[in-house]
């Protein structure tokens, strides 16, 4: 009979205690908004990121202002986040390489699985293998008989330790069977400049990066990381077609404090899945070689979870970390 009486009262409650955060999500956002993005300006995180900020601005009424927070491939910027009240306040623009950091780093002051809450996915980024002009390498294969000849002399940029484009190269390395020598940077930005200026010959950097580089001639694009061509390089096939299996799939994604009220995670999905839909906003994104992704909350943190298993042992078989 007591059991019977606690469960109708706890039926009771129930819808009660729901009302507030009901409540917080139908007035979300009252104050500005903090979007924190862990990477220098300029890099990919930071072209979507300020897209997506721009129209939550437009269409919520509140502005959402970007906190670029760079360092450490993204660890600093995501321990302000991690930290930060779960109220809907503060928010994250980050990375695959949010997942790698758990593996790369001996020492965190955060969880990367506990601490967030993802609350949506953005674009998939793929990667092109680009080396700069100077190179005497037009292929893959060219590339690789290059480096095979100077085993350990070819230089190559990446935007820091345990970044997606670290590991995408470290992957190329390991299933080509050749030796370069990793110099990592603080950032795509800084990744793709110390390419430009000839600090290192290659690097595997995200399509949106390079594009304006490619496409005025300063740097060399040899293929892609994905398993199909981009629309955005024509004329550029997958690395897969000359090593058998490769594919790297990078995104960008939305995270919030762990603990943020439901309702309010479901508004800003919800009002970032319309955001991905708009026409100016696809061809902005295609234009930089960004693919809109549309998963649900659940999917993306599945994702997560999938992705954190699977760069922990490509950086296992890298070898890479950092004290």
């Amino acid at each position: 009979m007591k059991r019977t009486v606690r469960a109708g009262v706890w039926a009771a409650l129930v819808p009660v205690l729901l009302v507030p955060a009901a409540v917080a999500a139908q007035s979300y956002p009252n104050k500005p908004v903090r979007v924190v993005i862990p990477w220098p300006a300029g890099g990919s995180n930071d072209v979507v990121g300020r897209i997506v900020a721009q129209k939550l601005s437009e269409s919520l009424g509140q502005q959402f202002i970007v906190d670029n927070r760079a360092g450490a491939a993204g660890s600093i910027g995501a321990d302000v986040v991690a930290k930060a009240p779960p109220d809907g306040y503060t928010l994250m623009v980050h990375s695959t390489t949010h997942v790698g950091n758990a593996h790369i780093y001996r020492k965190l002051p955060y969880d990367t699985l506990k601490d967030f809450t993802g609350i949506a996915m953005l674009v998939t980024q793929p990667g092109a293998l680009t080396v700069h002009p100077s190179l005497p390498v037009k292929s893959v294969k060219e590339f690789i008989a290059l480096a095979r000849k100077r085993p350990g002399e070819i230089l190559y940029s990446s935007s820091g330790n345990g970044s997606a484009p670290h590991l995408s190269m470290a992957l190329f390395i390991s299933m080509a069977g050749i030796k370069l020598v990793h110099v990592p940077y603080k950032g795509g930005a800084p990744q793709v400049t110390a390419l430009v200026a000839g600090e290192a010959q290659a690097s595997l950097a995200t399509v949106s990066t390079v594009i304006a580089h490619i496409r005025a001639g300063r740097l060399r694009p040899l293929g892609v990381n994905s398993t199909e061509p981009v629309s955005a390089l024509p004329g550029v096939p997958p690395i897969a077609a000359t090593v058998p299996g490769y594919e790297m799939s990078p995104w960008i994604g939305v995270f919030a404090p762990a603990g943020m009220p439901r309702p309010i995670v479901e508004r800003l999905h919800a009002e970032i899945g319309r955001i991905l839909k708009l026409p100016d906003v696809a061809k902005n994104l295609a234009n930089q070689a960004l693919e809109p992704s549309l998963e649900t909350t659940e999917q993306f943190n599945k994702r997560l979870r999938a992705d954190y298993e699977k760069y922990g042992k490509l950086i296992q078989m890298a070898g890479a970390k950092v004290e």
